[in-house]
């Protein structure tokens, strides 16, 4: 039987796992051991039986799960060692899809959410030359895209202690300081409801990113500055007469321009946040690379 770490790799994700949580801010629902309640029903419907509450899984089933809808789902026997356990600790808490998609964004690669060739010779390649840096870089745009979610405020103490987790692991394994079968975890396991790193974190639960509204930004800009164009309009014949005036007249005419360029910065501004917030989320278009 070919050599396979994901017997160690999926005794490090259960310990961020833990047991059986319904957290209300959770998109997962009631999850046992990190399988959620839709997953397992799915699960035994395949199987031909009656679904159950996933809090009564067996350990022959969490097994299974693991290995074919997450494990294998990323090819991960065939990814240089250290890597595969990064990669699949991401697809467990996010989606195998989005875990793949910062393999690739790391590599330089087009982000397909697909486990193909391409991207697994690349991986090998980089493991080979800057492993360490491979794992940061995973590391860094998970967290990233973490950050951007609706549930951060609720689960991103656990998530960032989770993820730290994982580059240190990533990073001694991948040096070959740690044997396979035992991977440093830094921090114990702490439940949803403390705070914990078992919250899951699809990319559905991004907030709303900026859009680059041009008509509402110009639109709120344009009336603000045409009012007080109007009101400068008007008083412009007596400026010559008063002083006083004269200063009004001065100072609407720089409030009018001062309101323009600000709607013209706004959508300047809402563009470029829209931008890197699809790049966190790895919303970009991706040609082929698998």
């Amino acid at each position: 039987m070919a050599k396979t770490s994901f017997a160690p790799a999926l005794t490090a994700v259960l310990r961020h796992e833990g047991g059986y949580s319904n957290h209300p801010d959770d998109p997962g629902g009631p999850t046992m051991k990190g399988i959620i309640q839709r997953v397992y029903d799915g699960y035994r419907r395949g199987k031909g039986l009656a679904v159950r509450p996933v809090r009564e899984i067996e350990e022959e089933e969490l097994q299974e799960i693991y290995r074919r809808q997450y494990w294998d789902a990323i090819r991960a026997d065939e990814l240089p060692e250290g890597i595969d356990y990064v990669v699949f600790d991401g697809a467990v808490n996010s989606g195998p899809g989005q875990s793949v998609k910062w393999l690739q964004r790391a590599l330089g690669l087009p982000a397909d959410a697909e486990m193909g060739a391409v991207t697994l010779a690349a991986a090998r390649a980089a493991a080979e030359t800057a492993p360490a840096r491979l794992v940061d870089d995973i590391c860094d745009r998970r967290l990233a895209m973490l950050k951007a979610l609706r549930t951060w405020p609720v689960f991103g103490r656990g998530w960032g202690r989770r993820v730290e987790d994982v580059r240190k692991a990533g990073k001694a394994w991948v040096a070959g300081s740690a044997p396979a079968r035992r991977i440093p975890v830094l921090e114990s396991h702490r439940t949803a409801a403390q705070g914990g790193a078992s919250g899951k974190a699809p990319v559905a639960s991004a907030r709303a990113a900026p859009r680059p509204q041009a008509g509402a930004g110009a639109a709120a800009g344009g009336i603000a500055a045409s009012a007080v164009s109007e009101a400068a309009r008007q008083i412009a014949p007596h400026a010559q007469a008063s002083s006083t005036l004269a200063l009004v007249f001065t100072g609407l005419t720089l409030l009018g321009l001062a309101l323009t360029l600000g709607g013209i910065a706004y959508v300047w501004w809402s563009a470029r946040a829209g931008a890197r917030r699809a790049a966190i989320l790895d919303l970009l278009p991706a040609g082929p690379a698998s």
